[in-house]
């Protein structure tokens, strides 16, 4: 079948153990004829010579979704287990931390778990909290009344002071796309405590407060160029709001477009990243701490 009407269908691809995988199943479908599709397997099938034996019943529980937003307190604690070279670099995860209760109320097999966007092991996030979404596979109980999710996220609030979630609630496979859709037109605000090596004062920084829509080119930062491919992304900084603090320090309150590296802003990243703090004081600037005080997606609805 493959060989006569469609040969270039499957094709082997980088990463993928099968050509048959569920995107290349609907792009074949999309270029055959319906006709030369019916010559192989006509519709009605026609009935089978022998009969068919059961040797083994399986039954499974379609997925189950639940989202939320989840706050992080922590400055050692990274979004997803730290394993690197097979050995764990930290005890736990944000993802750990709120699966673990959903796995035992659900009693799923496996779960997968997603987020709008993700923060650095050692930056807050505050506000009302990054939105994110777990897949439960297999569950063996599938459902909960809003009074029972209520009582799941106090569980989950009281088991950890390192993180809390908030909207604990199901959702569909639908729904979880909202929150993708999301993830790069919108906006998220930063609060980061800068050290400079020059002494400032309060009116070398009150410039940054009147620039606005601020064009950064930056270049795949050095730490992350193991994982992500080299490139140069254009983001801007919408907002700018500076907080002097003593001669080497202040707090920026930044509101920027989604996939801003806000470190890389403060350092520069040995001038991958223009312009950069450093280079609009003209000193060399780094950041001590950051926060995440907003991710601006409109999702899960707030209960």
């Amino acid at each position: 079948f493959r060989a006569t009407v469609c040969p270039d269908c499957f094709k082997p691809a980088k990463n993928k153990q099968s050509v048959f995988t569920r995107m290349a199943v609907i792009k074949a479908l999309e270029k055959i004829k319906e006709e030369d599709f019916l010559k192989h397997f006509p519709c009605p099938p026609s009935s089978p010579k022998n009969l068919c034996v059961t040797l083994e019943i399986q039954c499974n529980n379609g997925a189950v979704f639940v989202a939320g937003r989840y706050n992080k307190y922590s400055r050692n604690l990274p979004q997803t287990p730290w394993i690197i070279d097979g050995e764990r670099k930290l005890e736990s995860s944000v993802e750990e931390l709120i699966s673990e209760h959903l796995m035992a109320e659900f009693k799923a097999d496996s779960f997968n778990f997603s987020s709008s966007g993700r923060e650095d092991v050692d930056v807050r996030t505050l506000g009302k909290g990054r939105p994110f979404a777990i897949e439960l596979v297999n569950p063996r109980r599938i459902h909960f009344t809003a009074e029972e999710m209520k009582g799941l996220q106090q569980t989950i609030n009281n088991s950890s002071d390192k993180i809390q979630v908030r909207d604990l609630q199901l959702v569909t496979r639908e729904a979880i796309g909202r929150m993708k859709e999301g993830e790069e037109e919108k906006t998220k605000t930063y609060s980061a405590l800068i050290w400079t090596d020059k002494a400032i004062q309060k009116e070398d920084i009150a410039f940054l407060d009147d620039i606005k829509e601020l064009k950064l080119d930056q270049k795949t930062p050095l730490r992350v160029l193991h994982r992500r491919p080299l490139a140069v992304r254009c983001r801007i900084i919408h907002t700018m709001q500076s907080e002097y603090i003593d001669e080497h320090h202040f707090r920026l309150h930044l509101k920027t477009q989604a996939g801003t590296y806000i470190k890389e802003f403060v350092h520069g990243d040995f001038g991958r990243t223009k312009p950069n703090i450093g280079s609009l004081l003209n000193r060399t600037a780094d950041i001590l701490e950051l926060d995440v005080e907003s991710v601006d997606v409109d999702w899960p609805p707030t209960l």
